[in-house]
């Protein structure tokens, strides 16, 4: 299946977290969304692989996104290698996506960081014909897609555009509560940890809010681009 974008994310929960908003709202417009993660976060200080996994089935079916696949990279200890970029160019020749959601260019987490840059190297190299890939046993043509935008995570950056999200806003906050293992729960006896607490879903509200600030509405998801953003009419950016 050919998508109109492709994201990619470092963790489960990183998707619902950073750009919810703004895959529901591509969706709603008809186009066809679809998410990698790279690991199955099993370093995380709550839950297990099985659990985010299943976690990440029930956030799927929130966002009625087409495809999610998780590549099955070392949560924490990936790396930018050609290993690396050849599983991950196997999915984007899969699904040509014309845009590609990546991680924060740098943020807290350092798995972030590299998602971005493997996400950055693998696009380029994926339109390279000379590197033969192959997904069920055939032969798979090149593909680049046109742009990249990195979605903004745990640390403020400063955002090339911000996509207004207010009418998904309910959605996504169900997705993310899809993870119920990851985020605050009175009920739950795991240990605590950085995102567990009651105050960083509120952070992450306001951090929407901050975004939706920027363009006068309610709530918003910030980007950054590396690549000059081309357009044939002004009206567009309005």
């Amino acid at each position: 299946m050919k998508l109109d974008i492709l994201v990619l994310a470092a963790h489960p929960d990183d998707a619902e977290l950073a750009v919810a908003g703004t895959i529901v709202s591509a969706i709603a417009k008809g186009k066809k969304v679809g998410i990698v993660d790279f690991t199955h976060g099993e370093l995380g200080t709550r839950g297990t692989p099985e659990i985010r996994l299943a976690e990440s089935v029930a956030a799927t079916d929130i966002l009625g996104i087409q495809i999610r696949e998780n590549i099955g990279l070392a949560d924490g200890f990936f790396m930018n290698d050609q290993a690396s970029q050849l599983k991950l160019i196997e999915v984007i020749r899969a699904y040509q996506p014309d845009i590609v959601l990546a991680n924060a260019l740098e943020d807290r987490h350092p798995d972030h960081g590299k998602g971005a840059q493997l996400a950055i190297d693998a696009c380029f190299l994926s339109g390279l014909r000379k590197i033969e890939t192959f997904r069920n046993g055939e032969h798979q043509k090149e593909w680049r897609p046109k742009q990249i935008f990195h979605y903004i995570q745990d640390r403020y950056l400063e955002p090339d555009f911000v996509v207004d999200v207010t009418e998904h806003w309910k959605t996504k906050e169900a997705a993310i509560r899809a993870f119920r293992s990851q985020f605050f729960d009175p009920k739950s006896n795991e240990p605590a940890s950085y995102i567990s607490s009651p105050e960083f879903l509120n952070f992450i509200e306001a951090r929407a809010r901050e975004m939706g600030h920027k363009i006068g509405v309610t709530y918003g998801e910030g980007f950054q681009t590396q690549k000059t953003i081309a357009i044939q009419d002004l009206t567009s950016l309005i």
